[in-house]
Protein backbone atom coordinates (compact mmCIF):
# COMPACT_ATOMS: atom_id res chain seq x y z
CA UNK A 1 0.00 0.00 0.00
CA UNK A 2 2.95 2.34 0.51
CA UNK A 3 4.03 2.38 -3.15
CA UNK A 4 2.31 3.22 -6.43
CA UNK A 5 3.66 2.33 -9.88
CA UNK A 6 2.91 4.78 -12.69
CA UNK A 7 3.97 4.44 -16.34
CA UNK A 8 4.16 7.53 -18.55
CA UNK A 9 3.93 7.23 -22.34
CA UNK A 10 5.55 10.14 -24.15
CA UNK A 11 4.80 9.72 -27.84
CA UNK A 12 4.25 11.40 -31.18
CA UNK A 13 0.63 11.35 -32.33
CA UNK A 14 -0.91 10.77 -35.74
CA UNK A 15 -2.81 13.95 -36.56
CA UNK A 16 -6.58 13.44 -36.39
CA UNK A 17 -6.20 9.69 -37.07
CA UNK A 18 -7.89 7.73 -34.29
CA UNK A 19 -7.30 4.27 -35.71
CA UNK A 20 -3.56 4.86 -36.13
CA UNK A 21 -3.18 6.34 -32.65
CA UNK A 22 -5.11 3.59 -30.88
CA UNK A 23 -3.11 0.90 -32.69
CA UNK A 24 0.19 2.62 -31.90
CA UNK A 25 -0.68 3.20 -28.24
CA UNK A 26 -1.87 -0.36 -27.71
CA UNK A 27 1.45 -1.63 -29.06
CA UNK A 28 3.31 0.65 -26.65
CA UNK A 29 1.17 -0.43 -23.70
CA UNK A 30 1.69 -4.11 -24.58
CA UNK A 31 5.46 -3.51 -24.64
CA UNK A 32 5.57 -2.50 -20.96
CA UNK A 33 7.56 -5.16 -19.10
CA UNK A 34 7.58 -3.70 -15.59
CA UNK A 35 4.77 -4.21 -13.13
CA UNK A 36 2.63 -1.10 -13.30
CA UNK A 37 -0.70 0.03 -11.88
CA UNK A 38 -1.44 3.23 -13.82
CA UNK A 39 -0.59 4.12 -17.42
CA UNK A 40 -0.84 7.79 -18.42
CA UNK A 41 -1.35 8.95 -22.01
CA UNK A 42 -1.14 12.54 -23.37
CA UNK A 43 -3.97 15.01 -23.86
CA UNK A 44 -6.29 14.17 -26.80
CA UNK A 45 -4.26 11.01 -27.33
CA UNK A 46 -6.49 9.66 -30.10
CA UNK A 47 -6.46 12.77 -32.30
CA UNK A 48 -3.88 15.33 -31.29
CA UNK A 49 -4.95 18.78 -30.01
CA UNK A 50 -7.57 19.40 -32.67
CA UNK A 51 -10.12 22.19 -32.96
CA UNK A 52 -12.41 20.02 -35.10
CA UNK A 53 -14.66 18.41 -32.49
CA UNK A 54 -17.60 18.32 -34.89
CA UNK A 55 -15.62 15.82 -37.00
CA UNK A 56 -13.74 13.93 -34.29
CA UNK A 57 -15.90 13.85 -31.17
CA UNK A 58 -17.31 10.60 -29.81
CA UNK A 59 -19.81 9.75 -27.13
CA UNK A 60 -18.90 7.84 -23.99
CA UNK A 61 -20.11 4.73 -25.82
CA UNK A 62 -17.76 5.41 -28.72
CA UNK A 63 -14.69 3.66 -30.08
CA UNK A 64 -12.04 5.32 -27.94
CA UNK A 65 -13.76 4.78 -24.58
CA UNK A 66 -14.45 1.17 -25.57
CA UNK A 67 -10.75 0.84 -26.43
CA UNK A 68 -9.82 2.21 -22.99
CA UNK A 69 -12.12 -0.37 -21.36
CA UNK A 70 -10.71 -3.27 -23.36
CA UNK A 71 -7.03 -2.43 -22.92
CA UNK A 72 -7.44 -1.60 -19.24
CA UNK A 73 -9.16 -4.93 -18.61
CA UNK A 74 -6.67 -6.96 -20.65
CA UNK A 75 -3.60 -5.40 -19.05
CA UNK A 76 -5.19 -5.08 -15.58
CA UNK A 77 -4.14 -1.44 -15.33
CA UNK A 78 -5.77 1.91 -14.75
CA UNK A 79 -5.55 3.80 -18.04
CA UNK A 80 -5.97 7.55 -18.38
CA UNK A 81 -5.69 10.36 -20.91
CA UNK A 82 -8.05 12.89 -22.50
CA UNK A 83 -10.29 12.52 -25.57
CA UNK A 84 -12.83 14.63 -27.46
CA UNK A 85 -16.33 13.82 -26.17
CA UNK A 86 -19.76 15.10 -27.18
CA UNK A 87 -22.65 15.30 -24.74
CA UNK A 88 -25.84 16.90 -26.00
CA UNK A 89 -24.79 19.99 -27.93
CA UNK A 90 -21.51 20.39 -26.02
CA UNK A 91 -18.00 19.18 -26.75
CA UNK A 92 -15.54 18.47 -23.94
CA UNK A 93 -11.80 17.88 -23.69
CA UNK A 94 -12.44 15.01 -21.28
CA UNK A 95 -9.94 13.05 -19.23
CA UNK A 96 -11.16 9.49 -18.66
CA UNK A 97 -9.88 7.51 -15.67
CA UNK A 98 -10.58 3.90 -16.69
CA UNK A 99 -10.44 1.04 -14.19
CA UNK A 100 -9.83 -2.61 -15.20
CA UNK A 101 -13.37 -3.54 -14.14
CA UNK A 102 -14.87 -1.11 -16.67
CA UNK A 103 -15.86 1.54 -14.15
CA UNK A 104 -14.52 5.01 -14.84
CA UNK A 105 -14.39 8.61 -13.70
CA UNK A 106 -14.22 11.71 -15.89
CA UNK A 107 -12.76 15.18 -15.64
CA UNK A 108 -13.65 17.88 -18.17
CA UNK A 109 -10.79 20.33 -18.73
CA UNK A 110 -11.58 23.44 -16.74
CA UNK A 111 -9.25 25.96 -18.40
CA UNK A 112 -9.63 26.04 -22.16
CA UNK A 113 -6.65 27.33 -24.12
CA UNK A 114 -8.17 30.49 -25.63
CA UNK A 115 -4.84 31.37 -27.26
CA UNK A 116 -5.52 28.48 -29.68
CA UNK A 117 -9.30 28.97 -29.78
CA UNK A 118 -10.16 26.01 -27.56
CA UNK A 119 -12.79 28.11 -25.79
CA UNK A 120 -14.65 28.55 -29.10
CA UNK A 121 -15.19 24.80 -29.52
CA UNK A 122 -15.15 23.17 -26.08
CA UNK A 123 -17.23 23.64 -22.95
CA UNK A 124 -15.39 24.16 -19.66
CA UNK A 125 -15.64 21.65 -16.86
CA UNK A 126 -16.75 22.72 -13.39
CA UNK A 127 -15.71 19.84 -11.12
CA UNK A 128 -12.37 18.37 -10.14
CA UNK A 129 -11.79 14.63 -10.12
CA UNK A 130 -9.74 13.13 -7.29
CA UNK A 131 -9.42 9.38 -7.72
CA UNK A 132 -8.39 6.84 -5.09
CA UNK A 133 -5.98 3.93 -5.63
CA UNK A 134 -4.58 1.75 -2.83
CA UNK A 135 -5.03 4.55 -0.32
CA UNK A 136 -3.42 7.11 -2.64
CA UNK A 137 -5.51 10.09 -3.73
CA UNK A 138 -4.84 11.41 -7.24
CA UNK A 139 -5.90 14.79 -8.62
CA UNK A 140 -6.36 14.63 -12.41
CA UNK A 141 -5.97 17.68 -14.63
CA UNK A 142 -5.33 18.66 -18.26
CA UNK A 143 -2.56 20.77 -19.82
CA UNK A 144 -3.52 24.48 -19.56
CA UNK A 145 -4.95 23.84 -16.06
CA UNK A 146 -1.28 23.85 -14.99
CA UNK A 147 -1.14 27.66 -15.28
CA UNK A 148 -3.90 28.16 -12.70
CA UNK A 149 -2.64 27.15 -9.24
CA UNK A 150 -5.90 27.76 -7.37
CA UNK A 151 -7.60 24.96 -9.33
CA UNK A 152 -5.06 22.41 -8.11
CA UNK A 153 -4.43 23.85 -4.65
CA UNK A 154 -4.70 21.48 -1.69
CA UNK A 155 -7.78 22.29 0.35
CA UNK A 156 -7.89 21.63 4.08
CA UNK A 157 -9.39 18.30 5.08
CA UNK A 158 -9.99 16.95 8.61
CA UNK A 159 -7.87 13.88 7.82
CA UNK A 160 -4.99 15.69 6.13
CA UNK A 161 -4.07 16.80 2.61
CA UNK A 162 -6.72 16.43 -0.09
CA UNK A 163 -4.53 14.40 -2.46
CA UNK A 164 -1.08 12.81 -2.83
CA UNK A 165 -0.42 12.87 -6.58
CA UNK A 166 -1.20 15.50 -9.20
CA UNK A 167 -1.31 14.29 -12.83
CA UNK A 168 -1.31 16.56 -15.90
CA UNK A 169 -1.87 15.16 -19.39
CA UNK A 170 -0.80 17.61 -22.07
CA UNK A 171 -0.06 18.78 -25.60
CA UNK A 172 2.29 21.54 -24.40
CA UNK A 173 4.41 23.15 -27.17
CA UNK A 174 8.19 23.29 -27.02
CA UNK A 175 8.20 27.07 -27.37
CA UNK A 176 6.80 27.33 -23.82
CA UNK A 177 8.51 24.32 -22.28
CA UNK A 178 10.33 26.46 -19.70
CA UNK A 179 6.96 27.37 -18.16
CA UNK A 180 5.85 23.71 -18.31
CA UNK A 181 8.85 22.50 -16.35
CA UNK A 182 8.90 25.28 -13.77
CA UNK A 183 5.15 25.12 -13.12
CA UNK A 184 5.18 21.35 -12.66
CA UNK A 185 7.87 21.74 -10.01
CA UNK A 186 5.99 24.62 -8.38
CA UNK A 187 2.79 22.56 -8.14
CA UNK A 188 4.73 19.77 -6.39
CA UNK A 189 6.40 22.11 -3.90
CA UNK A 190 3.35 24.21 -3.01
CA UNK A 191 1.02 21.20 -2.65
CA UNK A 192 3.57 18.85 -1.05
CA UNK A 193 2.68 16.06 -3.47
CA UNK A 194 4.12 14.02 -6.31
CA UNK A 195 3.50 15.54 -9.74
CA UNK A 196 3.37 13.57 -13.00
CA UNK A 197 3.29 15.54 -16.27
CA UNK A 198 2.83 13.59 -19.53
CA UNK A 199 3.32 15.48 -22.78
CA UNK A 200 3.52 14.49 -26.45
CA UNK A 201 6.49 14.90 -28.79
CA UNK A 202 6.77 15.84 -32.47
CA UNK A 203 4.96 18.24 -34.78
CA UNK A 204 1.18 18.42 -34.78
CA UNK A 205 -1.03 19.19 -37.78
CA UNK A 206 -0.40 22.91 -37.30
CA UNK A 207 3.40 22.41 -37.50
CA UNK A 208 3.77 23.16 -33.79
CA UNK A 209 6.66 21.22 -32.27
CA UNK A 210 6.37 19.47 -28.91
CA UNK A 211 9.53 18.49 -27.04
CA UNK A 212 7.77 16.28 -24.51
CA UNK A 213 9.69 17.02 -21.32
CA UNK A 214 7.40 14.64 -19.48
CA UNK A 215 8.34 14.67 -15.81
CA UNK A 216 7.88 12.95 -12.48
CA UNK A 217 8.61 15.23 -9.51
CA UNK A 218 8.72 14.49 -5.81
CA UNK A 219 7.07 16.60 -3.05
CA UNK A 220 10.26 18.66 -2.59
CA UNK A 221 10.33 19.59 -6.26
CA UNK A 222 13.14 17.17 -7.10
CA UNK A 223 12.93 15.80 -10.65
CA UNK A 224 12.82 11.99 -10.57
CA UNK A 225 12.36 11.61 -14.32
CA UNK A 226 12.45 13.87 -17.36
CA UNK A 227 12.68 13.12 -21.08
CA UNK A 228 13.16 15.61 -23.90
CA UNK A 229 12.33 15.18 -27.61
CA UNK A 230 12.31 11.37 -27.81
CA UNK A 231 9.43 8.97 -27.49
CA UNK A 232 9.72 7.15 -24.19
CA UNK A 233 7.91 4.75 -21.90
CA UNK A 234 8.95 5.05 -18.27
CA UNK A 235 7.73 3.40 -15.09
CA UNK A 236 8.35 5.04 -11.74
CA UNK A 237 7.46 3.88 -8.24
CA UNK A 238 6.11 6.55 -5.89
CA UNK A 239 6.78 6.09 -2.17
CA UNK A 240 4.07 7.04 0.34
CA UNK A 241 6.53 6.85 3.24
CA UNK A 242 8.75 9.46 1.54
CA UNK A 243 5.73 11.69 1.00
CA UNK A 244 4.53 11.41 4.59
CA UNK A 245 8.02 12.01 5.99
CA UNK A 246 8.27 15.29 4.07
CA UNK A 247 4.83 16.42 5.20
CA UNK A 248 5.63 15.59 8.83
CA UNK A 249 9.06 17.23 8.82
CA UNK A 250 7.84 20.31 6.94
CA UNK A 251 4.16 20.80 7.89
CA UNK A 252 3.71 23.83 5.61
CA UNK A 253 0.20 22.92 4.47
CA UNK A 254 -1.09 23.63 7.99
CA UNK A 255 -0.23 27.31 7.45
CA UNK A 256 -2.05 27.62 4.13
CA UNK A 257 -4.85 30.10 3.50
CA UNK A 258 -8.39 28.83 3.55
CA UNK A 259 -10.35 29.47 0.36
CA UNK A 260 -13.31 28.35 -1.69
CA UNK A 261 -13.43 27.78 -5.45
CA UNK A 262 -16.42 29.21 -7.29
CA UNK A 263 -16.74 27.28 -10.60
Amino acid sequence: MSTLSITTIQTNLHWEDKAANLKMLEEKINSIQEKTEIVVLPEMFSTGFSMKPELLAETMDGETVQWLKRVSAQKKIILTGSVIIKEGDDYFNRLVWMLPNGQYGVYDKRHRFAFAGEDNYYTAGSKRLIASVKGWKINLQVCYDLRFPVWSRQQSQPDGPEYDVLIYVANWPERRTHAWKILLQARAIENQCYVVGVNRVGNDGNSIYHSGDSMVIDPMGEVLYSKKDDEDIFTTVLDKNHLQAIREKLPFLKDADGFQINP
